[in-house]
C-alpha cells in the first residue's frame, strides 16, 4: 500500500511536469525557442555559468556554519561531499527539497547525531528563504515604478507572510506550545489504537527535540546574522547570472526585473508537485517576464538554458558524491561530532 501511494505521488509529479511543460509549448513554437538559445553569445554563457558556481559555493560554506555552530566539526571534504551529493539529487529526486533529505541522512549516519544534522539543514532552507524574501521586498520597494502589478505584489506578498508563519513556530515558544497541542492524540485514540498513539508520541517527540535544537541558535546571534549575510548574497547571484543569460539571449531589460521575479520563480519551485521543479520553473518565468515584455520563446529560452546550468551541476555533483563511495565507507563508524576529524 505504501509503495502504490509513492508511485501515484511520483506519477501525480510526473504528469503536473508534462501538464505544464505541454500547456506552454502549446503557445510556443519550439523551433524558434532553440533558435534563440543556438544565437546566443557563448561567451556571456560562460560568464553566467561561472557567476552560478558562486551560489554553490556559498551555499555550501553556509551550510559548514551552521554545523561548525551545532558543534559537528568534521572536515571540509566530508562536508563537501555530503552536499555534493545533495546538490545532485535536488536535480534527480521528484521534489526540489529531496537533497536535503539526501545530506540530512547521509551526515546523520555518519555523525550518529540525526537531531543536530537535520536541524542545520533545515536552517540552512529557512536562511535561504529569508535572503529570497528579503531581496524580493527590496526589489520590488526599489523598482515598483517597472513592475506595477498587483499579482506580483500579492506573491511577493505571500511568500513573507509564509516566511514570517515559519519563523513564529520555529522561534517563538508560545506559538511553537500552541502548534504542539495540536499533536496531541485524542484520548479515546489511545485506548482503542495504542499503536497509533505510541508513534504519534515518538513523532511528537522527535519534533520536540528538533525545535529545541533550531531554537538553540536564536541565542547565536552572530552565526545567524553571518548565515542570513550568505544567504542575501546567494539571492544576489542568481539575479545576476539570469540576468546575464537573457543578455546573452539578446534580452535587454532593466536588472529589477530580475531581482523582483527570480525570488518569485524560486519560491514556487520549491513546491513539491512537480519533477524537479520542471514546468513549473518554465511556466512561471515565462509568465512573470511577459509582464517585462519579454517574447515567450525568449523567456522559455532563458528558463531553458538556467535549468542546463543546473543540470550540469548536478550531474557534477553526482559524480563527486558516487566517486567518493569508498572514502565515506572508510570514515570512522561513530565519529564524535565534538572533535574535529583530522584533514
Amino acid at each position: 500500500m505504501a509503495f502504490f501511494k509513492k508511485a501515484m505521488v511520483l506519477f501525480l509529479r510526473f504528469g503536473i511536469s508534462a501538464i505544464l511543460l505541454y500547456y506552454l509549448l502549446k503557445d510556443i513554437d519550439a523551433a524558434s525557442i532553440f533558435e534563440v538559445a543556438r544565437s546566443a553569445d557563448k561567451r556571456l554563457l560562460v560568464l553566467a555559468f561561472a557567476i552560478s558556481l558562486l551560489n554553490y559555493v556559498f551555499c555550501y560554506f553556509r551550510w559548514l556554519m551552521l554545523l561548525w555552530a551545532s558543534g559537528i566539526r568534521l572536515p571540509k571534504r566530508r562536508v563537501l561531499i555530503s552536499f555534493a551529493g545533495g546538490v545532485f539529487f535536488n536535480q534527480f529526486l521528484p521534489s526540489t527539497i529531496g537533497g536535503d533529505l539526501v545530506r540530512s541522512i547521509d551526515l546523520a549516519v555518519h555523525t550518529k547525531k540525526p537531531k543536530e544534522v537535520v536541524a542545520t539543514v533545515l536552517l540552512d532552507r529557512l536562511s535561504g528563504y529569508m535572503g529570497l524574501v528579503l531581496v524580493a521586498l527590496a526589489a520590488l520597494a526599489v523598482g515598483w515604478r517597472l513592475v506595477q502589478d498587483t499579482m506580483v505584489t500579492v506573491a511577493v506578498a505571500v511568500i513573507a507572510g509564509v516566511l514570517a508563519l515559519i519563523l513564529l513556530a520555529v522561534f517563538n515558544k508560545f506559538i511553537y506550545s500552541k502548534l504542539n497541542a495540536l499533536l496531541q492524540a485524542p484520548s479515546g485514540l489511545k485506548r482503542t489504537a495504542g499503536f497509533t498513539a505510541s508513534a504519534f508520541g515518538k513523532f511528537r517527540e522527535s519534533l520536540r527535540n528538533l525545535h529545541e535544537e533550531l531554537y538553540l541558535f536564536k541565542t547565536r546571534k552572530l552565526v545567524m546574522a553571518s548565515n542570513l549575510l550568505v544567504s542575501l548574497l546567494i539571492q544576489m547571484v542568481v539575479p545576476v547570472s539570469f540576468y546575464i543569460i537573457a543578455l546573452s539571449l539578446g534580452v535587454d531589460i532593466s536588472p529589477v526585473y530580475f531581482f523582483v521575479f527570480l525570488p518569485i520563480i524560486s519560491a514556487v519551485t520549491l513546491l513539491p508537485i512537480s519533477i524537479g521543479g520542471l514546468g513549473l520553473r518554465d511556466t512561471t518565468t515565462v509568465f512573470f517576464f511577459a509582464k517585462a515584455g519579454v517574447a515567450k520563446d525568449a523567456a522559455f529560452a532563458m528558463s531553458l538554458v538556467s535549468f542546463v546550468f543546473l543540470l550540469i551541476y548536478g550531474i557534477l555533483g553526482g559524480l563527486i558524491y558516487v566517486f567518493t563511495l569508498h572514502y565515506r565507507r572508510l570514515q570512522p563508524g561513530s565519529p564524535s561530532p565534538l572533535r574535529p576529524e583530522p584533514e
